[in-house]
């Protein structure tokens, strides 16, 4: 399952949403969204998960809960919107 988690800090990296996550089950990938031209933290990023069930428990255990100083939201991912893309 393809995890959302909202409203990180700037100092949240990739290892701290790891740290999060794994209490709960196997991490199959984590990604802090970063600018591309500063590389800052746009302020949200996705954690997927193997196991459905492991990851149903750690929306519900780590949502709005207190990450380097924010409560973070987290919740399902939802897939990307048809027609929302890129436009260069």
């Amino acid at each position: 399952m393809n995890i959302f988690v909202g409203n990180l800090s700037p100092e949240v990296n990739d290892f701290d949403l790891q740290e999060a996550f794994e209490k709960f089950g196997k991490i199959k990938s984590v990604k802090v969204v970063v600018d591309i031209f500063t590389q800052q933290s746009k302020g949200f990023g996705f954690v997927e998960m193997y196991n459905d069930k492991e990851a149903a428990v750690a929306i519900e255990k780590l949502n709005v809960t207190e990450l380097k100083g924010k409560m973070i939201q987290v919740n399902k991912a939802r897939p990307p919107r048809k027609g929302k893309g890129r436009r260069f």
